[in-house]
């Protein structure tokens, strides 16, 4: 005969809460009726020992209602604490002015949060997992701008930053490689607007503009992003762009700009800079443009910087000279290495109240291109 080990506590709570699941409790069902009994006791506490407990008990499951409740139970669940403190308070005998503006501010709490959850019911989800949602769809969207891994004589890295630290912003980069092809694809977007202002329509852009980016022919791109902006039918629906195409084989590259501040190459054998200016519109706002080309070529030692027009502009410094100053310091800091130099350029560069990004690709010295000593 054997004899069954006793349960934990953990165990006995899993099973129960298992045992409310098949009977056909959701899991927010099972979290509202836990705050109506929070709510319960805390009135109770109160209206049996004021002196000991406070007023401001009720806060608690005010407080966590609002982040774990969705739209459709949250303002109900208000109206039921705001009831029930309205009752305890009226069980006292001696209601000091101290209490009356208590409760006041209690109203005014829950009036607050009752106008967030109608604000919340246009998402339908609780505040904790409506947030859980929106950072893993940043995460999800913003990874189709993850650098594609390059043969071992490319280096490419690229930085963001955000205009006050936020981690939503207007300024992306997309990448695209496919399988098995020497062709490489770099896409550079500033988005009309800065930070979080600028955040959602970049999430959404560059999601599609992923997708064409590995859909579409080089020159096909920039012609199929100004068509999708124009579909938007946004305020603020403009966008601009520079789409880098390299040859990973021959380092031969084109560079398309729709409105964009341009490319800059910097050659390793003299140490100068090329400023490869193409000409385009603005994303979104020409029905029908046309995009024209400038060609090139990255020999070993080079290196090629997209940027947005954030870190070459401020208030008090025109784009050209910006550029200018892009090239001093990039030559500077590039003689340190390459690698990380996309990061050190963009914390050196720019204002930080815009939006910045940064693309640096780099073809590196082979065996047999290594210079001697020397030379």
């Amino acid at each position: 005969m054997t004899t069954s080990r006793p349960l934990s506590p953990r165990r006995r709570v899993r099973r129960t809460w298992a045992r409310w699941r098949r009977a056909g409790l959701s899991t927010e069902n099972l979290v509202l009726a836990s705050l109506v009994g929070l709510t319960l006791v805390c009135a109770a506490l109160y209206a049996a020992a004021p002196q000991m407990w406070p007023l401001t008990l009720v806060v608690l499951p005010m407080f966590l209602g609002g982040i774990f409740l969705g739209p459709r139970h949250l303002p109900w669940f208000l109206v039921f604490v705001l009831g029930v403190l309205s009752f305890a308070v009226t069980q006292q005998e001696d209601l000091q002015p101290r209490i009356v503006i208590g409760v006041v501010v209690l109203f005014l709490l829950g009036f607050i949060t009752l106008l967030s959850s109608f604000r919340r019911s246009r998402l339908g989800v609780a505040g904790a997992q409506g947030e859980s949602m929106l950072v893993d769809l940043r995460d999800r969207i913003l990874s189709q701008g993850k650098l594609p891994k390059l043969p071992a004589n490319w280096y490419a890295e690229s930085a963001l930053r955000s205009a006050g630290g936020s981690p939503f912003a207007g300024d992306f980069v997309v990448a695209s490689r496919r399988p098995g092809e020497d062709r490489l694809d770099f896409v550079v977007v500033d988005v009309s607007g800065k930070g979080e202002d600028a955040g959602t329509r970049a999430l959404l852009l560059s999601g599609a503009f992923g997708g064409l980016l590995g859909a579409l022919s080089p020159a096909e791109f920039l012609p199929a992003a100004n068509d999708y902006l124009l579909r938007q039918n946004w305020e603020e629906g403009f966008a601009t762009a520079v789409h880098l195409n390299v040859d990973l084989s021959t380092g031969d590259f084109t560079v398309r700009t729709a409105g964009h501040p341009p490319a800059v190459q910097l050659l390793a054998g003299s140490g100068k800079w090329i400023v490869h200016q193409s000409e385009g519109p603005v994303l979104g706002l020409i029905e029908g443009a046309e995009f024209f080309e400038v060609h090139g070529r990255m020999r070993p030692g080079d290196a090629v910087l997209l940027y947005t027009d954030g870190l070459v502009e401020t208030p008090t410094r025109d784009i050209s000279m910006g550029i200018d100053k892009l090239q001093g310091q990039g030559e500077r800091l590039l003689r340190m290495g390459f690698d990380n130099a996309a990061r050190r350029l963009i914390e050196s560069l720019g204002s930080h109240q815009d939006d910045r990004a940064l693309l640096l690709l780099h073809r590196r010295w082979g065996p047999a291109h290594r210079p001697r000593p020397g030379f």
